[in-house]
C-alpha cells in the first residue's frame, strides 16, 4: 500500500497496474523510475519548481565526492538512536533533493522501516528514484504534504522551508523532527570572497510550534577540496552561484586548493 495519498481529496490509494487510483477516481501513473508525481498543477509557481538540472546534478557530484559525508553519517546515527526503540519505524525526508541524506538513513533503519522522501524538483526526484529503489519518492510540496496526519515517527527536514502547521500535523505524537541549518561558520572562505563584511548565520533556532527541543548539535569540520570541479560544483549548489562574478571566481580557482570550513546546526525537536 502507498504511505501517500491522493493530493486532491486526500483519500488512499490502490495500486492497479502502473497507476495509483484512489477512492475518487483519482488517477496517478507510476513513473518509470518508480516515483509520483503528486504535485497539483495549480500548486506549481512555475513550469518547473524547485531546483533545475544544472542544480541538482552539481549538487549530486558535490555530495558523492564526500564533501558532507560527516553530515549524512551524524543524522544517520542520530535517526538509529531516536528510533531504536520503535517498531516498524516510518520516516520522511521533507526536501529530499537527489536522496543522498535519505539513501544514508535508510542504511541503518530495519527492513521493517518505510522511508519516504518528496521534493518540489521533479528533475531531483526522478534522479533519486532512479538510483535508490528502497526509498518511497514523490514529488510534492512540502506545504501540502501528500500523507496522512500523525503518520511519522521521524521527520528530517535540511534547509528546506515548512509550515509549523504541516509538522505538527504529520509527526505521531512523541515523534521527532530532526533539523539541518548553516551554523555561523559554514562556508566562511566562501562568504568572505563574496561579501566585505560577513554575516553569520544564527547559531541555534527556535522550536516549532508545538514541539520542545530536545538536542542541539553543533558539526564543525574542516573541508579540504584540490579539485576544481568539485569546488565549482559546491559554488553552483549553493545562492553563491548568483554572487561570483567572473573576477571573483578567476581569484578563487587561482588557489589550486582550498580549506573549506563546514558548519551545521543539527537541532532535534520532540512533538509534544
Amino acid at each position: 500500500m502507498s504511505p501517500f495519498i491522493c493530493p486532491l481529496c486526500r483519500s488512499h490509494f490502490t495500486q492497479k497496474h502502473n497507476t495509483q487510483i484512489c477512492e475518487n477516481n483519482h488517477h496517478f501513473d507510476i513513473a518509470k523510475e518508480g516515483y509520483l508525481n503528486l504535485l497539483p498543477v495549480n500548486a506549481k509557481n512555475s513550469k518547473n519548481p524547485g531546483d533545475n538540472k544544472e542544480m541538482m546534478m552539481a549538487r549530486r557530484a558535490f555530495l558523492d565526492s564526500g564533501g558532507y559525508l560527516p553530515l549524512a553519517e551524524k543524522l544517520s546515527a542520530l535517526i538509529s538512536q531516536y528510533l531504536a526503540k520503535t517498531n516498524a519505524p516510518t520516516l520522511l525526508d521533507l526536501g529530499c533533493g537527489e536522496g543522498y541524506y535519505t539513501s544514508h538513513i535508510e542504511q541503518v533503519l530495519s527492513d521493517s522501516a518505510t522511508i519516504t522522501a518528496l521534493d518540489i524538483s521533479k528533475v531531483a526526484i526522478r534522479y533519486a528514484a532512479k538510483r535508490y529503489k528502497k526509498i518511497n519518492f514523490c514529488v510534492a510540496s512540502a506545504y501540502d504534504v501528500p500523507m496522512t496526519d500523525k503518520s511519522i515517527d521521524a521527520l528530517i527536514r535540511i534547509y528546506a522551508p515548512s509550515l509549523d502547521s504541516e509538522l505538527q500535523r504529520l509527526i505521531k505524537p512523541s515523534g521527532f523532527l530532526i533539523t539541518v541549518t548553516p551554523a555561523p561558520r559554514h562556508l566562511l572562505e566562501l562568504r568572505e570572497k563574496i561579501y566585505d563584511q560577513v554575516n553569520e548565520h544564527g547559531s541555534e533556532n527556535d522550536a516549532p510550534q508545538g514541539f520542545t527541543k530536545i538536542e542541539q548539535i553543533n558539526l564543525n569540520y574542516p573541508m579540504r577540496i584540490n579539485n576544481e570541479q568539485i569546488l565549482k560544483d559546491l559554488i553552483q549548489m549553493t545562492p553563491f552561484a548568483w554572487k561570483f562574478n567572473e573576477q571573483k571566481m578567476l581569484s578563487l580557482l587561482a588557489e589550486k586548493t582550498w580549506q573549506i570550513e563546514c558548519d551545521f546546526n543539527i537541532e532535534i525537536y520532540q512533538k509534544d
